[in-house]
């Protein structure tokens, strides 16, 4: 029988590699020990590696691992991984991405009741400095209190059931779900953000991505309660820390909880001068029980993967390249921008994603569907969705998936449209290929353009009048976004801009658009 080489480059939980040592078909080497250096000789030889942080998936060591057919990344994080080298070498990224979702959550209620009865504080007077004072330690309770829970996804709603528990009030904003489900479980659903900043604790559970990164600033905790209680274990830079920081000190938070930070380690972090705040050092997966679920789940992954049975929670692409036409796949690279593009500009629960297809390109069509998911579920779902898993995702959340092979009269020798229906409308979008790999998105809505899928972009539907790309620069130039392009497709009673603009434009700034008398809707996406 041939054996599968399969390396262990870090620590993980020894469940994990007994599973690998008992497996007849399975070469099993623990190399977690040696350096760095000297693993680059040992990984040539592996079919799969398993990694956690300790190990950079690097080129150096693609280079090195010249068989290497997978790399599993034991944990939800793979920052470590180089992602478009592994696609590139055919390598299949995968990571384990639930199995610390228990302990995230109970790390969160141990955050919550930390900063409600001020227990570190109160263990460290009795603890070190051995003093007796009940007096100093008046803390509140849960019960009755009112909890916002931004982001209801596997762990934001099992926190709202924990905190449900404790009796408390919850309300969750999460504009990429079915308001039901939220409603189904007990907890009050809002699209209105403001009524996240009225409660009295606020906890976030958010991939981290542009619309999420600070989603929490001066503005939106001047608005909050005076002594709000921040809890955050989900990523750092979900909240502005230096907001945090000077909200902190002058006593408008009463207390955070934090267990992730914009920059780690955080040895140094001004925050951790301050005595109203709990700390943990990115704690959320480190449970005995997490690592072991994490452990076997990385070696029963790693075992299919050598096999080539399955590729659990793939994380790039999932196609053997070799054996589809060249063609194929800028057009599968070009959906899944364009549905990341449109799940972008309208940021709502999705209903529905079809993605249609005439010319030689959609007798693939099921390909395109599967990576126009991804792009469009990954906006609101981040690291959860991959290419393995994201129509099984989609399901749970009763998202549709179909395809339709369309006559070819548009002329053009292939294109493809997606289109996604949310609870607020109905969007399309549209491209083709020119010249092998020269994406292009010809349609928006109806809207005619010719406009190559990357950057970042504006969308502005607006009146047909003069004066609006004046109006437009002058907003942007206040406030310093250089225009690098700008695309204007008209049609009978409005027109369609996409602006490419330097640098990443906030939620102000397309505020100030938005409020343009000739404007319709404003929008933003990065690609």
């Amino acid at each position: 029988m041939s054996k599968h080489t399969i390396v262990v480059c870090d620590h993980i939980h020894e469940d994990g590699l007994n599973i690998l040592k008992n497996t007849e078909d399975v070469n099993y080497v623990y190399a977690a020990d040696i350096d760095k250096t000297a693993l680059l000789d040992v990984i040539k030889d592996a079919d799969v590696a398993i990694t956690r942080s300790s190990t950079d998936v690097d080129e150096k060591f693609l280079n090195a691992a010249v068989n290497l057919k997978a790399v599993v990344r034991a944990g939800v994080g793979y920052d470590n991984v180089d992602m478009e080298g592994c696609s590139k070498r055919g390598i299949i990224a995968m990571n384990v991405p639930t199995a610390n979702t228990l302990a995230a959550v109970e790390l969160t209620m141990a955050h919550m009741l930390s900063c409600m009865r001020k227990f570190p504080y109160a263990h460290n007077q009795l603890k070190q400095d051995r003093i007796w004072k009940r007096e100093d330690w008046y803390g509140n309770e849960l019960f009755g209190k009112k909890l916002g829970v931004i982001g209801f996804g596997n762990i934001g709603h099992r926190v709202a059931l924990r905190a449900k528990s404790f009796e408390m009030d919850v309300v969750t904003y999460d504009p990429y779900i079915p308001s039901t489900k939220a409603t189904d479980l007990g907890v009050e659903y809002t699209k209105n953000f403001d009524d996240i900043l009225a409660c009295d604790i606020i906890t976030i559970h958010t991939p981290k991505n542009q619309e999420t990164l600070d989603i929490i600033g001066e503005e939106e905790i001047a608005k909050m309660k005076d002594g709000v209680i921040l809890i955050n274990c989900a990523r750092g830079g979900l909240y502005n820390e230096e907001a945090l920081y000077n909200n902190l000190k002058s006593g408008k938070i009463a207390m955070a909880g934090i267990d992730v930070f914009k920059k780690e380690p955080a040895n140094n972090h001004p925050l951790l001068d301050l005595d109203n705040i709990t700390v943990t050092a990115h704690l959320g997966a480190n449970t005995r029980e997490s690592q072991k679920k994490i452990a076997v789940q990385a070696a029963q992954n790693a075992i299919e993967s050598a096999r080539g049975s399955a590729y659990p929670n793939a994380l790039n692409l999932p196609i053997d390249e070799s054996k589809i036409p060249s063609f194929v796949k800028p057009y599968i690279e070009l959906t899944q921008k364009m549905a990341f593009l449109l799940a972008q500009s309208d940021k709502s629960a999705i209903r529905s994603i079809n993605v249609s297809a005439e010319g030689e390109i959609s007798e693939y069509l099921d390909s395109l569907s599967t990576f126009a998911g991804v792009g469009a579920l990954s906006v609101s779902g981040g690291e959860e969705v991959n290419y393995v898993n994201a129509k099984f995702w989609a399901e749970e959340k009763g998202i549709t998936f179909d395809t339709t092979q369309l006559t070819h009269n548009s002329g053009y020798s292939n294109k493809v449209t997606v289109k996604i229906t949310t609870e607020k409308g109905v969007s399309t979008i549209s491209g083709t290929v020119f010249n092998e790999n020269m994406q292009r998105i010809i349609g928006i809505n109806n809207f005619a353009f010719d406009i190559e899928p990357k950057g970042n972009m504006i969308l502005l539907r607006n009146s047909d009048v003069p004066g609006v790309i004046g109006e437009v620069g002058k907003v942007l130039g206040n406030e310093g976004i250089n225009i690098a392009d700008f695309r204007l497709s008209r049609g009978k009673d409005c027109a369609l801009a996409v602006i490419l603009v330097d640098g990443t434009v906030n939620h102000e700034i397309l505020n100030k658009l938005a409020n343009l008398e000739a404007a319709i809707s404003v929008s933003y996406a990065e690609i």
